[in-house]
């Protein structure tokens, strides 16, 4: 079935693998292309775990992706870093680029690439070391900080987007895993753009917390867009209602339709869509 953005797509001009041009992208206004997917597939060994998947990341947006467990979603978030290769067996094949650039090309180092694009787990996994080093430790690795006055610096700059700065500013030699669960997780956020990513992938960051931390995560989603390209897999339909401007609906490891989060949740151009949105299935 044809969606509202397929619609578009077929009135603008296409390139040759389908997707929109960077002239289409500029004359249609929208946000500058982050991520360019085509013909994405995952294979476990023998298993299809996605199918084709044609998928664009817009900069400076949340794009929520959904679907029912097993559907595919963080398969294909994994793909955006290329986590999936620390996977044995697993086999990626189609085009991925970020910001034009051939994400699987055999010159590119994946942890540059990851620098690049960061990742935030389901579970909060500070690292054992103190709250400065947990949030240090990007920049050492790259080495993105001068002297210890720079890395004082973005130290107390990526605690501070993240939200975290005042709580433990004065405990920066405490250890990261004595933090609360909510703050823990805004530890790792601060940790992964202390390298100055340009997206930050999040896999069900809230499903570990409480309502109140989880409202905390979902401001500072907001917050964060402003400077980064945010991709999120969610379960809670409410979640990705609230803090995504985009929406992309994965079933059986195929992308059934993408577009406005509005668009989605209230006019969805696939039945399968509207099904699992009112809770039919999932």
């Amino acid at each position: 079935m044809m969606t509202a953005e397929t619609k578009t797509t077929n009135e603008a001009h296409m390139d040759e693998d389908g997707g929109l041009t960077d002239d289409t992208v500029v004359s249609m206004n929208l946000p500058h292309l982050t991520f360019r997917t085509r013909n994405v597939e995952v294979f476990y060994g023998e298993t299809q775990a996605l199918f084709g998947i044609d998928l664009d990341i817009f900069r400076n947006q949340v794009t929520a992706l959904i679907g029912p467990s097993g559907c595919g979603k963080s398969t294909y978030l994994r793909c955006l870093n290329r986590m999936n290769d620390t996977i044995d067996g697993c086999c990626v094949t189609g085009i991925i680029e970020l910001d034009g650039d051939d994400v699987y090309d055999k010159a590119l180092d994946p942890v540059h690439l990851r620098a690049r694009v960061g990742m935030v787990f389901q579970k909060a996994n500070p690292f054992p070391k103190s709250i400065y080093d947990n949030t240090a430790y990007g920049p050492r690795l790259h080495g993105l900080a001068d002297s210890k006055a720079d890395l004082d610096d973005v130290v107390e700059g990526s605690l501070t987007k993240a939200g975290l700065w005042d709580e433990v500013k004065d405990r920066l030699d405490a250890p990261g895993t004595g933090l609360s669960g909510g703050q823990q997780q805004r530890l790792c956020i601060a940790r992964a753009i202390a390298v100055e990513p340009d997206v930050i992938l999040m896999d069900e960051p809230c499903s570990a917390l409480d309502p109140i931390a989880t409202a905390r995560i979902e401001e500072l989603m907001d917050e964060l867009r402003e400077n980064y390209t945010i991709v999120i897999v969610t379960h809670s339909m409410q979640q990705a209602a609230r803090v995504s401007q985009r929406t992309a609906f994965f079933h059986l490891g195929n992308l059934v339709e993408s577009g406005d989060t509005e668009q989605i949740f209230t006019k969805p151009s696939d039945q399968r869509t509207q099904d699992y949105i009112t809770g039919r299935f999932g």
